[in-house]
């Protein structure tokens, strides 16, 4: 089979995505370019049914950057929850005061001036560029990724780092007009959020099944490099998880919480030492820990 034309793809995926795109807060011409960028960085790692309660609780205490960057780093911490990698609160405060420094306090459209900012990737800044500002980049998340191995190179999975193959790719599809560009990138994100998923693709809703080059192929089975899984059970994450926990529960908790919440002396010690080397935590007093600032 050849290799799919670009607008049978843009037009069945296009058509798809008017039909069926999820209404989101950061979606849609109200949503600011704040939102947008919150909703990016929340969204790392993270289904998006955890994250809508979250990002509506963030955007009702912090509508502005300016308004994060006057909080303590400890405070956005705290509002962060249970998503997980706490770590990526602390990047959007720094993001926040970054923001206020060089931009007057507005998120910048630019992609340079995005990728510039504390804890924004390539990926990062080419989404808030595109969703917030209707700008032409390519956007490259994992659903992006294997919709396009899928569809064009005939894989079932992409590798596990994007390569120069597959950005060649993704830049000779994407549409020359910058709002259809971006229209594209946040509808293929949502083709394989919905349809083209990792474990259990639903080929028969699949807009392009017809022109699918894996789907062709017979289905071959990824035969590329490992993939790790994402551990958790009795992990450092997990017992990192429980301390975090206490911090955010209290103003400060002391070394018999921590015992009584995880009890593995060494690795419980390994952890309270990567948080607070991470910025996550500070130590008090001898034995006691708090969220910082």
């Amino acid at each position: 089979m050849d290799t799919p034309a670009p607008s049978d793809l843009h037009d069945a995926v296009l058509d798809w995505y008017d039909d069926h795109a999820r209404v989101l807060p950061w979606r849609g011409p109200e949503a600011s370019p704040w939102s947008v960028m919150v909703s990016e960085l929340m969204l790392q790692q993270t289904p998006v049914a955890r994250v809508v309660p979250v990002h509506a609780a963030w955007l009702e205490r912090w509508p502005t950057p300016a308004d994060l960057a006057a909080a303590p780093t400890g405070e956005a911490v705290r509002m962060w929850g249970r998503l997980g990698y706490p770590r990526r609160a602390l990047r959007l405060h720094a993001a926040a005061v970054a923001i206020v420094e060089r931009h007057d306090g507005v998120v910048p459209a630019a992609y340079d001036d995005l990728l510039a900012l504390p804890g924004v990737g390539d990926y990062t800044a080419a989404a808030i560029a595109s969703f917030a500002f209707g700008r032409r980049h390519v956007v490259l998340d994992t659903n992006v990724r294997r919709v396009l191995a899928r569809a064009v190179s005939g894989a079932e999975l992409p590798a596990p780092a994007v390569t120069r193959a597959e950005r060649d790719v993704a830049t000779a599809l994407l549409p020359d007009d910058p709002a259809t560009a971006a229209t594209w990138a946040v509808a293929t994100m949502e083709l394989g959020a919905l349809v083209c998923t990792a474990r259990q693709p639903r080929c028969d809703a699949c807009p392009v099944a017809e022109v699918c080059a894996w789907r062709a192929a017979g289905f071959p089975a990824y035969d590329g490099p490992p993939r790790r899984g994402q551990a958790w059970a009795g992990t450092d994450r997990q017992c990192r998880g429980r301390i975090m926990a206490l911090a955010r529960d209290a103003a400060s908790f002391g070394l018999a919480q921590v015992e009584a919440a995880w009890p593995g002396t060494e690795q419980r010690e390994r952890c309270l030492d990567s948080l607070v080397a991470d910025g996550l935590l500070t130590q008090v007093t001898p034995g006691r820990w708090a969220l910082p600032g």
